[in-house]
């Protein structure tokens, strides 16, 4: 007795699922037949949101690429649950396809329970995971995932309850996911100092080098035309190969900003945008940086996505200071074929052993492959051949799989750097993945079981300075993308607060 309101409350929903069911079965939809059966089975084991991230990873930038990310996690999240948890609690069984149109069919249906619909809870989880990293993106993918859900109704295998209830599950999946891993407005503004700098509504006085062969991502649109067009007086300086060392064409155009009272830009990858800062220091002039290479880590983590967001910053003349990462030989160390006459500099990490191999292994891939897979096969590639590295670090020998140095903190997804909030708080990120017996194993199960806090093989500090000594001559060191030999001793440090660089107002 006490369950009949219930059970008249699950028959009149359930009589309501059905009538609108049959109402749309019994409309004619002339323009959806050739289109929705088609775009249903497209979404078949998530293949549409995989092309679809694959494309914005691709074009849409590193916005783009932080949202195909997100909306792929939160498709799955919601397929682990929707497949595991919710079609098992509830069995119940797909419409009878008697009232709908033959035409509509899908030649393969589905045995598993109705409810609720995966697809609809994939279709959902990916476009808001999208939307939460990127309105535009997810306004574009919005009326695909709604087709997408609708047309579970429309080939009639599932009932308008069972899509309401799955896009719910998806949403709720993506914004759990935003829960553990906080998108970009969520994050609070960087704790960097904000400082004086030139503000050119025109250009006028701003010098930039392009580096066109950065990257290996293609560009929907050019760069120098959208910088001309939001700084019409800004000179562009297009680097070729023929024109010399990259360095010396940037140390010109540093040259030249300087003397105009300006300032100097540069558009390419970390590796353009790190040589120019030896020419920005030493000629004290402000640095704009435009996004124009594969990951661009220094852009991504100083606020500038876009040529967009960088030309803004320059007009309005909104600039922060960030420290500069800074490798010093000691006492006569250098590499094989001589010694560095001046320190070298780095705005994003340094580090020695596993990663440079990684590095070389994929700038030789990446133009024939592209970068993630060049990117992978030099994973499996160390993981398979790599050797440690044996070396004094602050007066201690190791025996070294890998030695990371970032400049400044960074957040981290296990073992892995990720991004940093403050350019400017005058630490060094070290981390350290030590040799001996099954290491790389070790270090393997403790990342994935979030305990490499509780392993030996791993070690993590944020020191102000870091030496190594007794390095094999020629050993390779990364530091901003860019592989060289190492000093066999060198000193690791920084200078506070060293570079202007322009950055969008936190909005």
């Amino acid at each position: 007795m006490n369950d009949l309101p219930g059970r008249r409350v699950r028959r009149l929903l359930s009589a309501t699922d059905r009538f609108a069911f049959h109402h749309v079965a019994a409309r004619s939809w002339p323009a959806a037949e050739p289109v929705l059966p088609r775009l249903s089975r497209s979404a078949d084991h998530g293949l549409l949101w995989c092309g679809i991230a694959a494309g914005m990873w691709a074009f849409g930038g590193a916005r783009g690429r932080r949202a195909a990310v997100r909306g792929i996690t939160s498709l799955a999240l919601a397929s682990v649950t929707v497949n595991t948890l919710g079609k098992r609690a509830v069995r119940r069984d797909r419409p009878l396809l008697d009232a709908v149109p033959v035409i509509r069919h899908l030649a393969r249906q589905p045995v598993t329970s109705s409810f609720p619909s995966g697809h609809a809870a994939s279709a959902t989880a990916f476009a808001t995971g999208v939307a939460l990293e990127s309105r535009p993106l997810g306004a574009a993918v919005a009326p695909v995932a709604w087709s997408v859900a609708f047309s579970r109704v429309y080939t009639g295998v599932h009932y308008p309850g069972d899509v309401l209830v799955g896009a719910a599950l998806g949403a709720g999946a993506a914004y759990a996911v935003r829960g553990l891993v906080p998108s970009r407005a969520q994050l609070p503004p960087p704790a960097r100092p904000r400082t004086d700098a030139p503000a050119l509504p025109d250009g006028e006085g701003l010098v930039v080098v392009v580096n066109p062969s950065s990257g290996a991502q293609p560009q929907l649109v050019d760069p120098v035309r959208q910088l001309k067009s939001a700084l019409p007086r800004a000179e562009v300086v297009r680097y070729e190969d023929e024109a010399g060392p990259l360095v010396k064409v940037i140390e010109e155009a540093a040259r030249d900003a300087a003397r105009r009272g300006g300032v100097l830009g540069v558009c390419g990858g970390d590796g353009t945008v790190n040589a120019a800062v030896a020419p920005a220091l030493r000629y004290g002039v402000p640095l704009m940086v435009l996004p124009g290479g594969t990951f661009n880590h220094f852009a991504v983590d100083l606020g500038v996505d876009s040529v967009a967001d960088a030309c803004a910053a320059v007009a309005d003349g909104s600039a922060v200071r960030a420290d500069v990462g800074r490798i010093r030989p000691q006492a006569g160390a250098g590499p094989e074929d001589g010694t560095y006459p001046d320190p070298v500099y780095f705005l994003n990490t340094f580090s020695l052993g596993a990663y440079p191999d990684l590095v070389r292994i994929r700038e030789h891939w990446s133009p024939r492959i592209g970068g993630p897979p060049a990117t992978l096969l030099g994973v499996a590639r160390i993981v398979r051949t790599g050797r440690p590295l044996r070396a004094m670090v602050n007066g201690r020998r190791r025996s070294l799989w890998l030695l990371f140095a970032g400049n400044g903190a960074y957040r981290s997804a296990g073992i892995a750097p990720v991004r940093r909030h403050d350019l400017a708080d005058g630490l060094l990120d070290v981390r350290v993945a030590h040799g001996g017996h099954f290491a790389r194993s070790r270090l393997l199960v403790a990342a994935l079981a979030g305990q490499l806090a509780r392993t030996r093989v791993y070690a993590s500090a944020r020191p102000r300075s870091l030496a190594v000594s007794g390095l094999p001559a020629g050993t390779p060191m990364a530091y901003d993308g860019e592989v060289a030999p190492a000093p066999t001793a060198l000193l690791l440090d920084k200078l506070p607060e060293a570079l202007t660089v322009y950055r969008p107002t936190p909005g």
